[in-house]
């Protein structure tokens, strides 16, 4: 069965134009050139061609503009939008290799890592706040649409579990394990890309043992 039904991304979801969009991945380019420093309005504004009231008007405050840009980094990572009845024991596979594929891409990517490296310097400063931020428009946000495909995917009686948080923290597990961290403190990422697919396919395939009906 061919994937028929869109992908369904944040930044859509959201109401995010592709201007706005565009705009996102200037900021997200300057922190990872810059760091935290290079995100001022005047120096996002000159990189993306806007103006600065436009990010106001857009974002709100710095705070609003670093949540938009975990947001619109969060929904890079795609899940799939079907229907119970759509799915079988293939199809639901398919689905969650590319979910895994692509969580692994975007978290080894160099956005994330220097968001999370900005997180976990600020930490100790001033009580978390973008950490809060990542949990909250980051994770979380991937976790809600994770979880409703696993929904989907337990409706369809191809996968059996109480509580679909719990399964969605057991799936995050199988995919990220430890790598994540090795790149956050500084490992070259360039050999682990090479075998994200194969990664992907066998935490998919660890996660249906654990939670498949094997219908």
């Amino acid at each position: 069965m061919q994937m028929t039904v869109a992908m369904r991304e944040a930044n859509a979801g959201e109401g995010l134009t592709e201007r706005q969009g565009a705009v996102l991945e200037q900021a997200l380019r300057l922190l990872v050139d810059g760091g935290e420093k290079a995100l001022t309005t005047a120096g996002i504004a000159r990189a993306a061609n806007c103006s600065k009231e436009s990010l106001y008007k857009w974002f709100g405050d710095r705070d609003g503009l670093i949540s938009a840009m975990i947001g619109f980094q969060a929904s890079k990572v795609r899940t799939q939008d079907v229907a119970a009845r759509a799915l079988d024991a293939e199809s639901l596979q398919r689905h969650l290799i590319v979910f895994a594929k692509d969580l692994l891409e975007v978290l080894a990517g160099d956005v994330s890592l220097a968001l999370n490296r900005l997180a976990i310097g600020q930490a100790s400063r001033d009580g978390s706040k973008l950490g809060h931020m990542l949990q909250e428009r980051g994770r979380r946000q991937i976790g809600r649409r994770a979880a409703a495909l696993l929904e989907a995917g337990r409706k369809a009686g191809l996968l059996t579990f109480d509580d679909a948080d719990e399964a969605y923290g057991a799936l995050y597990g199988l995919i990220v394990s430890d790598w994540h961290l090795k790149m956050l403190l500084g490992e070259e990422a360039g050999e682990m890309r090479q075998s994200f697919g194969r990664k992907a396919e066998q935490a998919v395939s660890a996660f249906l043992s654990l939670y498949g009906t094997k219908r």
